[in-house]
């Protein structure tokens, strides 16, 4: 038995070894000084854009590599382990080992998750936007279903998250929704999101009890750091204010709180009602105003939009990323991975690892 524990240590030394060829580990050491040298040069601290933009790549690069150093210590170290277990020795353990391997496995699935994640945004925050599309009602309260399945997952992976925009359905649900996550890698796993998602139900909101197909959208983009240097001139915007709407303290229906910006050029619109002053929902508005456009400049020097938000296609019929099938059987379907389970409530309730992993996976393997 211990000589099958053997075998799957020598297996992951060997995965560990080709993932760190993948990652350049020398590469990486050679930029992180590179990017040391910088912070010490007097004046540095002087731009804080500049500043910022350095002690993020810094930050992320160390990261890999005490990933990178502990993972291959954390394998000598149950080498060393197995070679002083005998075959003879107490059940508890060759028991111990093996709930170390098992660890180790998991760590290095994570490992291999975060070498897949080396886009130029992955390790930024995220805005996340969900709308409802064709389905009416239904759609909308679809639209809050997913809201309250992304918040849960959120909740697992540690993210913390800000809701700044939420337009209410006209009977019940979301007409849309707007939120800042923020978090390690937290880009990097939403953009797995993107696409259309369909709902298979019984309509709760159809007297005859009949099935319901209802549609929404999931967008994500980079949250992207302000460089002064293109900033926004005032004579490029309209700036609206207007009553906020919906749950949100004493404040809201009050005064005129709410932000609404449109970019005249590029007709882009953002807006924020969720702050307690109009100053912080304007602050917040340009927040993402300034993600979008950064959006646009990328895409207009990029062959493939979908590398940063995908493709843009209509919230109906054959365009669905994943089906959620609550009748007449249970099931959540990726059409891209073609990974499915049954376990329809987990998935409602934040379960979305598999889904999320699963498409990570696809496409990493895809660019090796």
């Amino acid at each position: 038995m211990l000589e099958d524990v053997k075998q799957e240590i020598t297996q992951l030394t060997e995965k560990v070894a080709n993932l760190n060829r993948l990652l350049q580990i020398p590469v990486l050491q050679k930029r992180a000084a590179e990017l040391e040298e910088q912070t010490s040069v007097p004046g540095f601290w002087n731009d804080p854009h500049t500043a910022k933009v350095v002690m993020r790549e810094l930050d992320m690069l160390k990261k890999k590599i005490l990933r990178q150093q502990t993972i291959g210590q954390k394998l000598k170290d149950l080498e060393l382990m197995l070679e002083l277990v005998q075959e003879d020795s107490p059940a508890s353990e060759s028991d111990a080992i093996r709930k170390d391997l098992e660890e180790q496995k998991k760590e290095i699935a994570e490992y291999e998750l975060s070498i897949i994640l080396g886009g130029k945004y992955d390790n930024h925050n995220a805005i996340f936007s969900i709308a409802a599309g064709a389905g009416g009602t239904d759609a909308q309260d679809w639209a809050q279903m997913l809201l309250r399945m992304y918040t849960r997952w959120f909740e697992k992976k540690g993210y913390s998250c800000q809701l700044i925009d939420l337009s209410p359905g006209e009977e019940a649900g979301i007409k849309g929704a707007t939120m800042i996550v923020e978090g390690e890698l937290a880009f990097g796993y939403l953009k797995a999101e993107v696409g259309i998602h369909r709902l298979v139900r019984l309509s709760p909101f159809n007297a005859n009890d009949k099935r319901q197909t209802s549609f929404a959208a999931v967008e994500v983009i980079p949250e992207v750091d302000i460089d002064p240097s293109v900033a926004i001139k005032p004579d490029e915007l309209r700036i609206d204010t207007y009553r906020a709407s919906g749950a949100g303290g004493q404040h809201i229906n009050r005064t005129d709180s709410a932000v609404r910006i449109t970019h005249l050029a590029t007709k882009i619109v953002v807006q924020c009602q969720n702050e307690r002053s109009q100053l912080q929902n304007k602050e917040t508005a340009m927040k993402v105003l300034s993600a979008k456009l950064a959006q646009r400049m990328e895409e207009e020097h990029k062959e493939k939009i979908s590398e940063l938000k995908g493709e843009s296609r209509q919230i109906a019929w054959g365009n669905q990323i994943r089906s959620y099938v609550f009748h007449p059987y249970s099931m959540v379907k990726d059409h891209v991975t073609g990974y499915e389970t049954s376990n329809v409530q987990g998935v409602m309730d934040g379960d979305l690892d598999p889904f999320v992993e699963a498409k990570l996976r696809k496409e990493g393997a895809g660019k090796q």
